[in-house]
Parts: structure tokens; C-alpha cells; sequence
């Protein structure tokens, strides 16, 4: 895998590049991709995946840390079984999740079960599947845990998530460390909670486990949370018995390249480059290597956001007196983030034929609603009916969060690996939306 450069002074580690002209996947031109399969398209690089997982891993290898990809940002199966088969661990949110990583080959023993909001169908699942760890986020759910796992007669192998109040100062949808936010459990209630715990019969306290965020792109705010967080780790361990210290995941990728280049950005957070496993591991390895506790890392969006593009076809240029629209195939229902989070993808066309003039553009989807947009007066190369664009670092939080909104068939999934392609998901049918659907 190679660095390419995809436009103006933004260097990202992936394997999408221009070759002859041609926006490729990895060896494979990604308008063959759109001819064979469609638009709007997804299209995921093995070679980047594993790049950015073997990655981290290397850079940890000073302590023992297991990653274990954030299911939640990519659930194709082909991800899972990519990852499965290169040795990663799996967090995960849902009992579907914990489904989807053993269809893909993934073990329960390898996975941590996060969420605010688990059923007693989820923990028993769980239970019986032999999951690694919940990770519980209140005291009721603990205790619900304890009583699932008594009807089973077993013990439930738990951690609590700590919430150290640390800003990790990403978009306000996406900060967890908080007290104003909905996880974990307060760090002043920690040590009696597991005091309270350990006397339930069938809980095994097994670690412990913080997540302050998503898309922290400097090391600062994992820094401030772990050096809060060791001391109280270290007497959790001693007294409890703990094996291991989830630090949560949040590592994030560089979307817009005026962050690269110099310019401020208020939703990406400060920093002016890529944050590297390097950097990271050089932040946390020195706080968390005294502990001598296994060490889970989980991120999702740094290994799976840019091993990942959306292909759409430009349907219709309509000019006013005030705007460029371009409207393409895709809408917020194949990539909801930018209506959601605000946020920016960069958008380049699939081939490069001739120089363009660039024009302030709104890029916009068929959605009926106003906020289906993907950019606004962003200068873009002038677009035409029928071309092809690529919007950037949809590896992460683009399929996993599309929905059938407007009665729209989800897109299509593939996998690249060199020359090989695999159809990972096929594109949905008519008939698939109403499947399991009744008449009056």
C-alpha cells in the first residue's frame, strides 16, 4: 500500500489513485466497477484495511494489545472476514453485531459487547455465543447482567466503562467522555461500583474500560484521559483482580485536505495532519505500559474510513441565478454523515479527461429533502451529466448507517483486492424492500 495523493498537498495511507487518468481501486479502475455493478456503488480496498490494522498493531507491540475493530463503522462481511482472518478482535454494540462477526469467521472470545442498552435476547446470546466481556454502562445493567447469567447458571465476564469527563473536543454528536453524554459511569462512583459488583455471585470482573469519542485527530485528549485513568486503573487491577484495560477507540483520519494544507478546521479537530499509529502509540504506550494488563484498543474509522469510497453518476446539472447544483444518484440515505454530523468528504472525479475550470458547487441528492446535500459552493471541476465522482473516506459510517428512506434500494458492495473483486453485497432489489411486509 502506497501513499497516494489524491488532490492538492492531502497524503493519505490508502490504495484509491489515479493511474492513466483513472480513479482506481487498488489495480482495478473503478469506472469498470460503476459499468459492471452500478451507481451508487460502494468499493472497499482489502490492501488498506490490513494496511491500517497491521499498522497499529505493529506500532502497540511494546505492550500487549489486542485491537479489536469497532464493528459499528463497516459490518460487510467481507470487512469482518478480512480482519477476522488477519487476527483482529471485534467490539461491538449489538447482538446482530456479535452475529455478523461469527458469520464472518470472528470468535465471541475475541469480542467486547459495548452499549447503553442491551436486552435480556442479547445478553443471553452473548452468554451463550462466549463472549470475552460485556461492557457494562450503569449499575441497573450490571446487576440485569448478573441475573440473565444466574438463570443460566453461569458467570458473565464484565467491565465497566468509566466515563473521566475528558472533552475530547470532536462535533457534539460524537463526544461520549462527558458527563453530558449518555455512557459510562461517573469516575468519582467508580471504585465503589466494583466494590458493589464483586458481591454479585455470577459477574467476573474481568476489566475495565474508557471510550471518551470518535474522529480525535491529536493525541492530546487520549492523553489527558489516560493519565486520569491509570491510577484508578492500577488500584481497580490490585484489588479486583482485573486482566485487562480497554482504552477505547476514536483514533480519526484527516476528510478535508485544508487541514492538511494549513487551513482551521472547527469539526475535525486541531490537527494539521494525518494522526499515525506512531503518534498514537507514542502518546499511550508510556502511560499504559506500567500497568502490565492486556491492553484493548477499538477502533473502527481509522482502519475502515479511507479504505472505503461511494461512486454516484452526476444525473442532472441545473444552473439558477444563484447556484450550480450538480445531482447525482446518491443521497443521504447511501451516505447520511454530511446531512448528519455536518461533515465533509472530499469529491473528485472517477476519470480525469481534459482540464476543467472549477466551479462553486452545490452537490446534492434526489432525497426530497433539503438537507440531502453533500457539499455546498465547493469549488469542483465543472461536472457533466453522466460522469462519475468518487466521494473520499466513505470506508466508515457510510453503508452501516444507510437506510431505505424515500423507498430507495441500498447500493452495492464491493471488496477489491488487487485485481481481484468480489461483490460483497449485492444492490437491493424492489422486492427486497417490501420484503416480510403485509397487505391490509
Amino acid at each position: 500500500m502506497g501513499t497516494a495523493l489524491i488532490s492538492g498537498s492531502l497524503k493519505v495511507m490508502h490504495a484509491f489513485d489515479f493511474k492513466k487518468g483513472k480513479l482506481h481501486a487498488e489495480e482495478v479502475a473503478v469506472d469498470r466497477l460503476a459499468s459492471e455493478f452500478g451507481t451508487p456503488l460502494y468499493v472497499y480496498s482489502e490492501a488498506t484495511l490490513l494496511g491500517h490494522y497491521r499498522g497499529l498493531t505493529g506500532a502497540l507491540a511494546e505492550v500487549d494489545a489486542t485491537v479489536a475493530y469497532a464493528v459499528k463503522a463497516n459490518s460487510n462481511l467481507a470487512v469482518l472476514g478480512t480482519l477476522a482472518r488477519a487476527g483482529s478482535a471485534f467490539d461491538i454494540v449489538s447482538g446482530g453485531e456479535l452475529f455478523r462477526v461469527v458469520q464472518a469467521g470472528g470468535e465471541a472470545a475475541r469480542c467486547t459487547f459495548a452499549g447503553v442498552g442491551k436486552t435480556e435476547e442479547e445478553i443471553g446470546f452473548a452468554l451463550d455465543q462466549g463472549i470475552y466481556a460485556f461492557v457494562a454502562e450503569s449499575e441497573a445493567e450490571l446487576r440485569f447482567i448478573d441475573q440473565v447469567a444466574a438463570r443460566r447458571k453461569v458467570r458473565a465476564p464484565v467491565a465497566v466503562r468509566v466515563n473521566p469527563d475528558v472533552d475530547a473536543g470532536t462535533h457534539h454528536k460524537i463526544t461520549t467522555g462527558t458527563y453530558e453524554n449518555k455512557f459510562g459511569i461517573a469516575f468519582e462512583e467508580i471504585e465503589e461500583l466494583y466494590g458493589r459488583a464483586a458481591k454479585l455471585k455470577h459477574l467476573r470482573l474481568r476489566g475495565v474500560h474508557m471510550h471518551i469519542g470518535s474522529q480525535i485527530t491529536a493525541v492530546g485528549p487520549f492523553r489527558a484521559a489516560l493519565k486520569k485513568m491509570v491510577p484508578l486503573v492500577s488500584r481497580l487491577r490490585d484489588r479486583f483482580g482485573l486482566e485487562f484495560f480497554d482504552i477505547g477507540g476514536g483514533l480519526g483520519i484527516v476528510y478535508d485536505p485544508a487541514l492538511a494544507s494549513g487551513k482551521e478546521s472547527w469539526w475535525e479537530g486541531r490537527s494539521r495532519r494525518p494522526l499515525t499509529p506512531e503518534d498514537y502509540a507514542k502518546a499511550v504506550v508510556p502511560l499504559v505500559r506500567p500497568l502490565g494488563m492486556k491492553i484493548l484498543i477499538e477502533p473502527g474509522r481509522f482502519i475502515a474510513g479511507n479504505a472505503g469510497i461511494l461512486v454516484a453518476r452526476v444525473l442532472y446539472v441545473k444552473k439558477t441565478a444563484r447556484k450550480n447544483f450538480v445531482i447525482v444518484d446518491a443521497a443521504m440515505n447511501d451516505l447520511i454523515r454530511p446531512a448528519f454530523y455536518e461533515a465533509y468528504h472530499e469529491i473528485v472525479p472517477v476519470g480525469r479527461a481534459g482540464p476543467r475550470r472549477t466551479v462553486k458547487t452545490d452537490v446534492v441528492g434526489p432525497v426530497c429533502e433539503s438537507g440531502d446535500v453533500f457539499c455546498k459552493d465547493r469549488l469542483l471541476p465543472e461536472l457533466r451529466t453522466g460522469d462519475l465522482i468518487a466521494f473520499l473516506s466513505a470506508g466508515a459510517y457510510g453503508f452501516t448507517m444507510a437506510s431505505n428512506y424515500n423507498t430507495r434500494p441500498r447500493p452495492a458492495e464491493v471488496l477489491v483486492s488487487g485485481k481481484k473483486v468480489l461483490l460483497a453485497r449485492r444492490r437491493e432489489s424492489l422486492q427486497d424492500l417490501v420484503r416480510g411486509e403485509a397487505t391490509a
